[in-house]
């Protein structure tokens, strides 16, 4: 069973990106991996903006990321980028935090338009930060993701490429020594 922190970069409570890494920590679980969702805003805001990384709680999701085997990075797409609050984060990290680890890319949106933010914006930072394997990320629109009482429902047109790819990252995860 591999160790997996899905991060949740959206600053927002009542997040569609929230919800859908939920809804894909579930999936890996599913799976049969340990999963940690982390949901960024969630932090102590004044330790992530004064980079304070002997803070407890940032010093506990540094060590579930460096004890990680993967690694899931989502954001809504701002600014043709990934979000500021996911960025404070990610900027906290030792230099090579995700060496040896695999990666998945995921992020959110209202256009087309802002797909190229997974190639352009979020995959060079996480290759910066030394993942051995960043697989295929994906682009969700916004209207593609309804969040109801009973979860996250996603539209024919997202879920099925989506845990496509969310399946392969599941795959290639390195298996943890015993």
């Amino acid at each position: 069973m591999s160790s997996i922190v899905v991060l949740s970069g959206s600053p927002s409570a009542t997040s569609r990106t929230a919800a859908l890494t939920a809804h894909l920590a579930e999936h890996l679980r599913a799976h049969g991996h340990d999963v940690r969702l982390v949901l960024v805003r969630d932090l102590p805001p004044a330790a992530l903006l004064h980079a304070d990384v002997a803070d407890p709680a940032i010093a506990d999701v540094t060590a579930a990321i460096e004890a990680a085997d993967g690694v899931v990075v989502a954001s809504p797409v701002y600014k043709a980028a990934y979000s500021g609050l996911l960025k404070t984060l990610l900027d906290l990290l030792p230099q090579f935090a995700l060496a040896g680890k695999t990666a998945l890319p995921v992020l959110t949106g209202g256009s087309p338009a802002h797909v190229l933010a997974l190639d352009y914006a979020l995959r060079p930072v996480l290759s910066s930060l030394g993942a051995h394997h960043i697989v295929p990320g994906w682009f969700v629109l916004d209207r593609h993701i309804d969040v109801t009482s009973a979860g996250v429902v996603l539209h024919p047109d997202a879920e099925a490429p989506l845990l496509s790819v969310v399946d392969t990252f599941s795959r290639v995860l390195p298996v943890p020594a015993i």
